[in-house]
């Protein structure tokens, strides 16, 4: 069997965490018959190239990942994630400036099941129903509470999703995304139809990735959209946009966006600031 050592430039809570993944150079322990470097950020790209240049002494190293534009459909279980974080679709058929997915899969590609609590399909509600209807067999079974932190799409969201999302037990967490050129009306329609299947505000439950600082946008702005998924019964995280092309960094948002971003970004801090405006 082939010895592959996995490196990766940062640790991150879906990092493998197996002797055989390493977030450094090598160690004095270190063998293997390949080395894979994986990069989910653009912004790690010249640590994995140096890491690269480390690791060719331990054995053939190969880089690749999302900052690479990596294409592949394939997913191995735990191999370049976590045991229990799993992908069952990757692509998604909407055309949003800010992301790259639907350059390389502009459709929902389904993915064979493998067991996992948090799913991080790039648009699982965009899958046909009867894939849909398999991944939450499965996800009755993994006796935790279940994840949704890939993203939800409101746009997508069905009724007959909603009661799959109820289903669920106990309730999952789930992250929606309020991105630039969405409707809000979209979700409003999604935090009430949830919010009558049982969920509630509360839970924290229902979340929603909402990106800010990017071109044009401005404190009060981004402010104004955060509060606005508070209105409406979801638990905002903020999503700072970074550039992923040169061309794009005269937009690279100022050091004072990340320390608004850290404000928006938990729940406790979040409600405790809200107040009574939720």
């Amino acid at each position: 069997m082939t010895r592959l050592i996995r490196v990766f430039p940062r640790k991150t809570k879906a990092s493998p965490d197996d002797a055989l993944a390493y977030f450094g150079p090598p160690d004095l322990f270190a063998e293997a018959d390949e080395v894979h470097i994986s990069v989910t950020f653009t912004a790690d790209k010249e640590i994995a190239e140096r890491l690269a240049e480390q690791w060719r002494y331990v054995a053939p190293v190969k880089i690749g990942g999302v900052a690479y534009e990596d294409a592949s459909l394939e997913f191995i279980p735990g191999r370049y994630i976590k045991p229990g974080y799993t992908i069952t679709s990757r692509g998604c058929p909407r055309r949003c400036w800010f992301c790259d997915v639907h350059r390389k899969w502009p459709t929902v590609n389904v993915l064979p099941i493998h067991e996992g609590w948090n799913i991080l399909d790039d648009n699982l509600l965009a899958a046909p129903r009867d894939h849909v209807e398999a991944v939450f067999a499965m996800l009755r079974h993994q006796n935790r509470r279940v994840e949704f932190t890939g993203g939800l799409e409101a746009l997508a969201l069905q009724d007959y999703q909603v009661d799959l999302l109820a289903s669920l037990r106990p309730r999952p967490n789930m992250f929606f995304a309020y991105d630039p050129g969405d409707a809000f009306e979209t979700l409003v329609s999604a935090a009430d139809r949830l919010l009558e299947a049982g969920f509630t505000a509360e839970s924290h439950r229902m979340r929603v990735y909402v990106l800010i600082g990017f071109p044009k946008d401005t404190f009060d702005l981004a402010e104004a959209r955060l509060r606005q998924m508070l209105s409406i019964g979801f638990t905002p995280h903020a999503m700072l946009w970074m550039p992923t092309k040169p061309s794009q960094e005269k937009w690279r948002p100022a050091p004072e966006w990340r320390a608004f971003q850290r404000r928006w970004a938990r729940p406790a801090i979040i409600h405790a600031k809200a107040g009574v405006d939720r």
